[in-house]
Parts: structure tokens; sequence; C-alpha cells
């Protein structure tokens, strides 16, 4: 009975106290605090590096230098992908391996996308935080941009030089 008395309280020890040992990692939060100290106030998107559908499209349409990254699973992007030139497709849970870090070029902008955008968020603020400068997210992911774009949007008449 004493024994499974120590026991218990040997564990209960542990619980209270392994937080206080395990804490977080200060380095990392203080680094996390200058990352997001431009995010305030009206241009908090854009200092989150969010690109919306429209700025994509005509950028691409003034043939802009941008590389899009889809980080959805091979099935999502095996059924429904991207076929501009410059596109790369690697899986969010790929994308921090150093052989796929070295592909994603860093002389361009680089816009990360998925269905949504969540995954993006998160893989494009992770890569900018381990130095990727370039690295943008596709506000609303796939699924804004299938809504923006229409024959209207994809095919702006081209403008005729007045004589």
């Amino acid at each position: 009975m004493k024994s499974k008395l120590t026991l218990i309280l040997s564990l209960i020890l542990m619980v209270c106290f392994s937080s206080a040992v395990v804490g977080y990692d200060a380095d990392l939060a203080q680094s996390y605090a200058k990352l997001f100290q431009p995010v305030a106030g009206a241009k908090a998107g854009k200092a989150l590096h969010f690109v919306t559908p429209e700025k994509l499209i005509k950028d691409l349409q003034k043939g802009k230098p941008v590389v899009t990254l889809d980080i959805r699973t091979p099935n999502e992007f095996g059924v429904f992908g991207m076929t501009l030139p410059d596109s790369m497709s690697i899986p969010v849970n790929d994308v921090f391996l150093p052989e796929n870090l070295d592909r994603i070029p860093e002389d361009k902008q680089v816009v990360i996308l998925c269905k949504s955008g969540a995954r993006a968020i998160a893989v494009g603020t992770a890569l900018r935080h381990v130095g990727f400068k370039n690295v943008y997210i596709l506000k609303g992911g796939l699924t804004a941009l299938s809504n923006y774009l229409s024959a209207k949007t994809a095919n702006p008449p081209k403008k005729v030089a007045a004589r």
C-alpha cells in the first residue's frame, strides 16, 4: 500500500512540475515575435505575405517570374494540379526535407497554395521563418483561385496600340 501511495505521489509531482521543466523555447518564441512584429492593423495581410488570386493572375499575365508551390497531397494534385510554367508540387509533410528546401528558388516569388489556404499559411510562415524572404501565400487557396478565374479574367482583352 505504501509503495502504491509513493508511486501515485511521485506521478502527481512529475505532472505538476513537468511543465515548469519543459516550458517553451524562449529563443524560438523571440524569433517568432520578431517575425510577427509587422503584422498589425490594416496591413496585416500584406505583412503575412498574402497574395490574392487576382494579384497572382495579373502578375502571371504581366510575365512576372512566379513559382507556384502546391503543397496538397499527391492524390489531391493528381486530380487537379497546377500546370503553370515553374509550378512545383511537394506535399506538406515533405516540404522541409533538405532536398525539397533546395528545390525552392530564392530568386523568384514563390506562391504557396493548397485547397483553402490553411496549410499554405502554416508552410509559408514556416518557410519565411527559416529564411525564405520571397515566399507568399495564396489567400483562400485553389478554392478562391477557381472562384476568381473565368474566361474573362484568364484572358483579358489585349490593348491595341493607338496609331
